[in-house]
Protein backbone atom coordinates (compact mmCIF):
# COMPACT_ATOMS: atom_id res chain seq x y z
CA UNK A 1 0.00 0.00 0.00
CA UNK A 2 1.10 3.56 -0.76
CA UNK A 3 0.17 6.69 1.17
CA UNK A 4 -1.24 9.47 -1.02
CA UNK A 5 -0.83 12.34 1.40
CA UNK A 6 -1.87 11.89 5.05
CA UNK A 7 -5.44 10.65 4.62
CA UNK A 8 -5.47 8.30 1.63
CA UNK A 9 -3.89 4.95 0.89
CA UNK A 10 -3.61 3.43 -2.55
CA UNK A 11 -2.84 -0.06 -3.74
CA UNK A 12 -0.23 -0.42 -6.47
CA UNK A 13 -1.63 -1.85 -9.69
CA UNK A 14 -0.05 -2.95 -12.96
CA UNK A 15 -0.98 -2.62 -16.61
CA UNK A 16 -0.10 -5.17 -19.31
CA UNK A 17 2.80 -2.94 -20.35
CA UNK A 18 4.23 -3.23 -16.81
CA UNK A 19 4.64 -7.01 -16.90
CA UNK A 20 6.42 -9.59 -19.03
CA UNK A 21 6.10 -13.37 -19.30
CA UNK A 22 8.95 -15.57 -18.10
CA UNK A 23 10.00 -18.64 -20.15
CA UNK A 24 10.14 -21.96 -18.31
CA UNK A 25 12.75 -24.71 -18.53
CA UNK A 26 11.16 -26.23 -21.64
CA UNK A 27 9.82 -25.11 -25.00
CA UNK A 28 7.25 -26.72 -27.28
CA UNK A 29 6.63 -26.92 -30.99
CA UNK A 30 3.84 -24.62 -32.16
CA UNK A 31 1.92 -27.66 -33.40
CA UNK A 32 1.72 -28.98 -29.82
CA UNK A 33 -0.30 -25.99 -28.61
CA UNK A 34 -4.10 -26.16 -28.36
CA UNK A 35 -5.96 -22.86 -28.14
CA UNK A 36 -9.45 -24.37 -27.92
CA UNK A 37 -11.81 -22.55 -25.58
CA UNK A 38 -15.03 -24.11 -24.32
CA UNK A 39 -17.76 -22.07 -22.64
CA UNK A 40 -21.16 -23.58 -21.87
CA UNK A 41 -21.96 -25.99 -24.74
CA UNK A 42 -19.77 -24.24 -27.31
CA UNK A 43 -16.15 -24.85 -28.27
CA UNK A 44 -14.12 -22.25 -30.19
CA UNK A 45 -10.84 -22.63 -32.05
CA UNK A 46 -9.25 -19.79 -30.11
CA UNK A 47 -10.19 -17.66 -27.06
CA UNK A 48 -10.92 -14.38 -28.83
CA UNK A 49 -14.20 -12.46 -28.93
CA UNK A 50 -14.78 -9.48 -31.22
CA UNK A 51 -16.01 -6.56 -29.10
CA UNK A 52 -19.56 -5.24 -29.63
CA UNK A 53 -18.58 -2.01 -31.35
CA UNK A 54 -20.15 -0.74 -34.57
CA UNK A 55 -16.73 -0.08 -36.06
CA UNK A 56 -15.74 -3.72 -35.46
CA UNK A 57 -18.76 -6.03 -35.66
CA UNK A 58 -21.55 -6.08 -38.22
CA UNK A 59 -23.65 -9.18 -38.89
CA UNK A 60 -21.25 -9.96 -41.76
CA UNK A 61 -18.09 -9.68 -39.64
CA UNK A 62 -19.73 -11.63 -36.80
CA UNK A 63 -20.33 -14.42 -39.30
CA UNK A 64 -16.76 -14.21 -40.60
CA UNK A 65 -15.40 -14.26 -37.05
CA UNK A 66 -17.41 -17.40 -36.33
CA UNK A 67 -16.29 -19.10 -39.53
CA UNK A 68 -12.65 -18.44 -38.59
CA UNK A 69 -13.15 -20.03 -35.17
CA UNK A 70 -13.88 -17.16 -32.77
CA UNK A 71 -16.98 -15.37 -31.51
CA UNK A 72 -18.23 -12.01 -32.76
CA UNK A 73 -20.52 -10.03 -30.45
CA UNK A 74 -22.96 -7.67 -32.14
CA UNK A 75 -23.92 -4.45 -30.37
CA UNK A 76 -27.72 -4.70 -30.18
CA UNK A 77 -27.95 -1.00 -29.38
CA UNK A 78 -25.89 0.01 -32.40
CA UNK A 79 -26.60 1.11 -35.90
CA UNK A 80 -27.69 -2.34 -37.12
CA UNK A 81 -30.68 -2.33 -34.75
CA UNK A 82 -31.58 1.33 -35.28
CA UNK A 83 -31.46 1.49 -39.09
CA UNK A 84 -32.57 -0.97 -41.74
CA UNK A 85 -29.59 0.20 -43.80
CA UNK A 86 -26.88 1.63 -41.51
CA UNK A 87 -24.29 2.12 -44.24
CA UNK A 88 -25.16 5.81 -44.91
CA UNK A 89 -24.86 6.53 -41.20
CA UNK A 90 -21.44 4.86 -41.03
CA UNK A 91 -20.31 6.81 -44.08
CA UNK A 92 -21.42 10.02 -42.38
CA UNK A 93 -19.48 9.20 -39.19
CA UNK A 94 -16.22 8.34 -40.93
CA UNK A 95 -16.19 11.27 -43.37
CA UNK A 96 -16.50 14.07 -40.80
CA UNK A 97 -13.10 15.68 -40.35
CA UNK A 98 -13.60 17.64 -37.12
CA UNK A 99 -13.51 15.33 -34.03
CA UNK A 100 -15.92 17.55 -32.06
CA UNK A 101 -18.40 17.55 -34.93
CA UNK A 102 -18.01 13.77 -35.22
CA UNK A 103 -19.12 13.37 -31.60
CA UNK A 104 -22.05 15.72 -32.14
CA UNK A 105 -23.14 13.86 -35.25
CA UNK A 106 -22.88 10.48 -33.51
CA UNK A 107 -25.13 11.73 -30.73
CA UNK A 108 -27.74 12.64 -33.34
CA UNK A 109 -27.35 9.45 -35.37
CA UNK A 110 -27.64 7.20 -32.32
CA UNK A 111 -30.72 9.07 -31.08
CA UNK A 112 -32.73 6.94 -33.52
CA UNK A 113 -34.70 4.39 -31.42
CA UNK A 114 -33.67 0.74 -31.19
CA UNK A 115 -36.12 -1.53 -33.00
CA UNK A 116 -36.98 -4.98 -31.67
CA UNK A 117 -37.68 -6.32 -35.15
CA UNK A 118 -34.16 -5.39 -36.27
CA UNK A 119 -32.67 -7.16 -33.25
CA UNK A 120 -34.44 -10.34 -34.36
CA UNK A 121 -33.42 -9.85 -37.98
CA UNK A 122 -29.72 -9.37 -37.23
CA UNK A 123 -29.48 -12.33 -34.85
CA UNK A 124 -31.33 -14.52 -37.34
CA UNK A 125 -28.86 -13.48 -40.05
CA UNK A 126 -25.90 -14.61 -37.93
CA UNK A 127 -27.55 -17.86 -36.86
CA UNK A 128 -28.56 -18.55 -40.43
CA UNK A 129 -24.88 -18.72 -41.37
CA UNK A 130 -24.37 -21.62 -38.98
CA UNK A 131 -22.21 -19.84 -36.40
CA UNK A 132 -23.01 -19.00 -32.75
CA UNK A 133 -24.82 -15.68 -32.36
CA UNK A 134 -23.88 -13.34 -29.52
CA UNK A 135 -25.50 -9.98 -28.85
CA UNK A 136 -24.78 -7.25 -26.34
CA UNK A 137 -27.05 -4.86 -24.46
CA UNK A 138 -26.30 -2.36 -21.72
CA UNK A 139 -27.88 -2.99 -18.30
CA UNK A 140 -30.19 -0.02 -18.90
CA UNK A 141 -31.74 -1.61 -21.99
CA UNK A 142 -31.57 -5.28 -21.06
CA UNK A 143 -35.08 -5.60 -19.64
CA UNK A 144 -36.68 -3.66 -22.49
CA UNK A 145 -35.20 -5.80 -25.27
CA UNK A 146 -34.40 -9.14 -23.61
CA UNK A 147 -37.48 -10.86 -25.05
CA UNK A 148 -36.59 -9.85 -28.59
CA UNK A 149 -33.05 -11.14 -28.10
CA UNK A 150 -34.10 -14.49 -26.65
CA UNK A 151 -36.95 -15.01 -29.12
CA UNK A 152 -34.44 -14.53 -31.95
CA UNK A 153 -32.45 -17.52 -30.64
CA UNK A 154 -29.28 -15.81 -29.45
CA UNK A 155 -26.62 -18.26 -28.22
CA UNK A 156 -24.83 -15.83 -25.86
CA UNK A 157 -26.46 -12.88 -24.11
CA UNK A 158 -23.84 -10.25 -23.24
CA UNK A 159 -24.66 -7.51 -20.71
CA UNK A 160 -21.87 -4.98 -21.10
CA UNK A 161 -21.34 -1.53 -19.64
CA UNK A 162 -18.56 0.73 -18.44
CA UNK A 163 -18.98 -0.88 -15.05
CA UNK A 164 -21.71 -3.36 -14.15
CA UNK A 165 -22.62 -4.25 -10.60
CA UNK A 166 -24.94 -6.79 -9.03
CA UNK A 167 -26.25 -4.11 -6.65
CA UNK A 168 -27.24 -1.07 -8.72
CA UNK A 169 -29.32 1.44 -6.77
CA UNK A 170 -31.46 4.11 -8.40
CA UNK A 171 -34.32 6.26 -7.14
CA UNK A 172 -35.53 6.96 -10.68
CA UNK A 173 -35.42 3.55 -12.38
CA UNK A 174 -36.12 -0.01 -11.32
CA UNK A 175 -32.66 -1.59 -11.55
CA UNK A 176 -32.03 -4.84 -13.36
CA UNK A 177 -32.03 -7.75 -10.91
CA UNK A 178 -29.16 -9.65 -12.50
CA UNK A 179 -29.50 -12.79 -10.42
CA UNK A 180 -33.20 -13.18 -11.14
CA UNK A 181 -32.77 -12.25 -14.79
CA UNK A 182 -30.02 -14.80 -15.39
CA UNK A 183 -31.87 -17.49 -13.43
CA UNK A 184 -34.96 -17.10 -15.60
CA UNK A 185 -33.00 -16.98 -18.84
CA UNK A 186 -32.23 -20.22 -20.65
CA UNK A 187 -29.22 -18.69 -22.41
CA UNK A 188 -25.63 -18.34 -21.13
CA UNK A 189 -24.96 -14.78 -19.99
CA UNK A 190 -21.63 -12.92 -20.07
CA UNK A 191 -21.65 -9.79 -17.91
CA UNK A 192 -19.28 -6.91 -17.13
CA UNK A 193 -17.18 -4.86 -16.91
CA UNK A 194 -15.74 -5.12 -13.49
CA UNK A 195 -12.21 -4.72 -12.19
CA UNK A 196 -12.11 -5.77 -8.54
CA UNK A 197 -12.24 -9.03 -6.63
CA UNK A 198 -15.41 -8.17 -4.72
CA UNK A 199 -17.35 -6.84 -7.71
CA UNK A 200 -16.42 -9.93 -9.75
CA UNK A 201 -17.44 -12.28 -6.95
CA UNK A 202 -20.86 -10.61 -6.78
CA UNK A 203 -21.31 -10.95 -10.54
CA UNK A 204 -20.29 -14.62 -10.41
CA UNK A 205 -22.95 -15.24 -7.76
CA UNK A 206 -25.62 -14.05 -10.20
CA UNK A 207 -25.11 -17.20 -12.27
CA UNK A 208 -23.21 -15.63 -15.16
CA UNK A 209 -21.28 -17.97 -17.44
CA UNK A 210 -18.56 -15.36 -17.94
CA UNK A 211 -17.40 -12.08 -16.44
CA UNK A 212 -15.83 -9.26 -18.46
CA UNK A 213 -12.83 -7.59 -16.84
CA UNK A 214 -12.00 -3.97 -17.48
CA UNK A 215 -13.46 -0.57 -18.19
CA UNK A 216 -12.05 2.66 -19.48
CA UNK A 217 -8.96 1.11 -21.02
CA UNK A 218 -9.91 0.65 -24.65
CA UNK A 219 -8.15 2.52 -27.44
CA UNK A 220 -11.23 4.64 -28.19
CA UNK A 221 -12.33 5.15 -24.57
CA UNK A 222 -11.85 8.37 -22.63
CA UNK A 223 -13.45 7.09 -19.43
CA UNK A 224 -10.36 7.81 -17.37
CA UNK A 225 -10.15 11.43 -18.46
CA UNK A 226 -13.92 12.02 -18.17
CA UNK A 227 -14.70 10.07 -14.98
CA UNK A 228 -11.27 9.44 -13.50
CA UNK A 229 -12.19 5.75 -13.39
CA UNK A 230 -9.80 3.02 -14.54
CA UNK A 231 -7.93 0.01 -13.19
CA UNK A 232 -4.74 -1.28 -14.84
CA UNK A 233 -5.61 -4.51 -16.62
CA UNK A 234 -2.91 -6.88 -15.37
CA UNK A 235 -3.93 -6.31 -11.74
CA UNK A 236 -7.65 -6.28 -12.54
CA UNK A 237 -7.47 -9.58 -14.44
CA UNK A 238 -5.47 -11.23 -11.66
CA UNK A 239 -7.93 -10.03 -9.00
CA UNK A 240 -10.94 -11.32 -10.94
CA UNK A 241 -9.17 -14.64 -11.54
CA UNK A 242 -8.76 -14.90 -7.77
CA UNK A 243 -12.50 -14.35 -7.39
CA UNK A 244 -13.11 -17.15 -9.92
CA UNK A 245 -10.92 -19.51 -7.85
CA UNK A 246 -12.72 -18.68 -4.60
CA UNK A 247 -16.17 -18.87 -6.22
CA UNK A 248 -15.27 -22.29 -7.60
CA UNK A 249 -14.80 -23.47 -4.01
CA UNK A 250 -17.81 -21.56 -2.69
CA UNK A 251 -20.17 -22.93 -5.35
CA UNK A 252 -18.94 -26.50 -5.18
CA UNK A 253 -17.32 -26.56 -8.60
CA UNK A 254 -19.10 -24.00 -10.79
CA UNK A 255 -16.55 -22.42 -13.15
CA UNK A 256 -17.09 -18.87 -14.37
CA UNK A 257 -14.99 -17.73 -17.32
CA UNK A 258 -12.88 -14.59 -16.97
CA UNK A 259 -12.73 -12.51 -20.17
CA UNK A 260 -10.27 -9.61 -20.36
CA UNK A 261 -11.96 -6.65 -22.05
CA UNK A 262 -9.72 -3.62 -22.38
CA UNK A 263 -6.17 -2.47 -23.19
CA UNK A 264 -5.67 -5.37 -25.61
CA UNK A 265 -3.88 -3.83 -28.57
CA UNK A 266 -1.39 -6.50 -29.67
CA UNK A 267 -0.92 -10.25 -29.58
CA UNK A 268 1.45 -9.85 -26.63
CA UNK A 269 -1.37 -8.24 -24.64
CA UNK A 270 -3.55 -11.29 -25.30
CA UNK A 271 -0.81 -13.57 -23.98
CA UNK A 272 -0.33 -11.37 -20.91
CA UNK A 273 -4.07 -11.33 -20.20
CA UNK A 274 -4.18 -15.12 -20.15
CA UNK A 275 -0.96 -15.24 -18.11
CA UNK A 276 -2.77 -13.10 -15.53
CA UNK A 277 -5.64 -15.59 -15.37
CA UNK A 278 -8.05 -14.79 -18.21
CA UNK A 279 -9.78 -17.64 -20.06
CA UNK A 280 -10.41 -15.49 -23.13
CA UNK A 281 -9.96 -11.95 -24.41
CA UNK A 282 -12.39 -9.49 -25.98
CA UNK A 283 -10.69 -7.52 -28.76
CA UNK A 284 -11.75 -4.23 -30.35
CA UNK A 285 -9.22 -1.90 -31.99
CA UNK A 286 -6.99 -4.63 -33.54
CA UNK A 287 -10.01 -5.95 -35.45
CA UNK A 288 -11.12 -2.45 -36.43
CA UNK A 289 -8.04 -2.42 -38.69
CA UNK A 290 -9.45 -5.25 -40.84
CA UNK A 291 -10.43 -4.44 -44.40
CA UNK A 292 -13.87 -5.99 -43.72
CA UNK A 293 -14.45 -3.94 -40.55
CA UNK A 294 -17.58 -1.76 -40.80
CA UNK A 295 -15.66 1.35 -39.69
CA UNK A 296 -13.31 1.20 -42.71
CA UNK A 297 -10.28 1.92 -40.55
CA UNK A 298 -12.09 4.23 -38.11
CA UNK A 299 -12.92 3.06 -34.60
CA UNK A 300 -15.43 4.11 -31.94
CA UNK A 301 -17.18 2.42 -29.05
CA UNK A 302 -20.63 2.69 -27.47
CA UNK A 303 -19.37 5.26 -24.96
CA UNK A 304 -18.66 7.72 -27.77
CA UNK A 305 -22.26 8.65 -28.54
CA UNK A 306 -23.62 9.12 -25.00
CA UNK A 307 -26.19 11.90 -25.26
CA UNK A 308 -25.00 13.78 -22.17
CA UNK A 309 -21.47 12.66 -21.26
CA UNK A 310 -19.52 10.99 -24.10
CA UNK A 311 -16.63 8.90 -22.79
CA UNK A 312 -15.07 7.84 -26.06
CA UNK A 313 -13.89 9.22 -29.36
CA UNK A 314 -13.72 8.31 -32.99
CA UNK A 315 -10.19 7.29 -33.92
CA UNK A 316 -8.59 6.80 -37.31
CA UNK A 317 -6.55 3.59 -37.12
CA UNK A 318 -6.25 2.70 -40.79
CA UNK A 319 -6.34 -0.84 -42.16
CA UNK A 320 -3.56 -3.44 -42.15
CA UNK A 321 -5.12 -6.52 -43.74
CA UNK A 322 -8.07 -8.88 -43.87
CA UNK A 323 -9.81 -10.16 -40.75
CA UNK A 324 -8.34 -13.59 -41.45
CA UNK A 325 -4.81 -12.18 -41.64
CA UNK A 326 -5.26 -10.14 -38.47
CA UNK A 327 -6.48 -13.21 -36.60
CA UNK A 328 -4.57 -16.07 -38.22
CA UNK A 329 -1.79 -14.50 -40.26
CA UNK A 330 0.44 -14.25 -42.01
CA UNK A 331 1.48 -10.92 -40.58
CA UNK A 332 3.03 -8.14 -42.64
CA UNK A 333 3.79 -5.88 -39.65
CA UNK A 334 6.28 -6.47 -36.82
CA UNK A 335 4.33 -4.95 -33.90
CA UNK A 336 1.87 -7.72 -32.96
CA UNK A 337 -1.11 -6.08 -34.67
CA UNK A 338 -1.59 -9.07 -37.01
CA UNK A 339 -1.71 -12.86 -36.55
CA UNK A 340 -3.10 -12.43 -33.05
CA UNK A 341 -3.79 -16.13 -32.69
CA UNK A 342 -0.34 -17.05 -33.97
CA UNK A 343 1.24 -14.64 -31.50
CA UNK A 344 -0.58 -16.29 -28.60
CA UNK A 345 0.36 -19.75 -29.88
CA UNK A 346 4.03 -18.74 -30.16
CA UNK A 347 4.02 -17.20 -26.67
CA UNK A 348 2.73 -20.49 -25.24
CA UNK A 349 5.11 -22.70 -27.17
CA UNK A 350 8.07 -20.48 -26.31
CA UNK A 351 7.30 -20.78 -22.61
CA UNK A 352 6.53 -24.50 -22.73
CA UNK A 353 2.73 -24.60 -22.37
CA UNK A 354 0.25 -26.47 -24.55
CA UNK A 355 -3.13 -25.57 -22.98
CA UNK A 356 -4.74 -22.27 -22.00
CA UNK A 357 -5.40 -23.53 -18.46
CA UNK A 358 -1.75 -24.40 -18.02
CA UNK A 359 -0.59 -21.09 -19.43
CA UNK A 360 -2.55 -19.24 -16.73
CA UNK A 361 0.12 -20.51 -14.32
CA UNK A 362 3.08 -19.11 -16.24
CA UNK A 363 5.46 -16.93 -14.25
CA UNK A 364 5.39 -13.17 -14.85
CA UNK A 365 7.67 -10.37 -13.70
CA UNK A 366 7.28 -6.61 -13.30
CA UNK A 367 9.70 -4.49 -15.20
Amino acid sequence: MFEVGLSKRAQQAFAFDDITIVPSRRTRGDEEVSLHWRIDAYTFEFPLLAAPMDSVVSPATAIKMGQLGGLGVLNLEGLWTRYEDPEPMIEKIITIEDPVEATRQMQQIYAEPIKSELIGKRIAEIRGAGVPAAGSLSPQNTQAFAKAVVDAGVDFFVIRGTTVSAEHVSSELTPLNLKQFIYELDVPVIVGGCATYQAALHLMRTGAAGVLVGFGGGAAATTQSVLGVAVPMASATSDVAAARRDYLDESGGRYVHVIADGSVLRSGDIAKAIACGADAVMVGSPLAKATEAPGAGYHWGPEAWHSVLPRGERLKLGTVGSLEHILLGPSTVPDGAMNLVGGLRKAMSTTGYTEIKEFQRVEIVVG
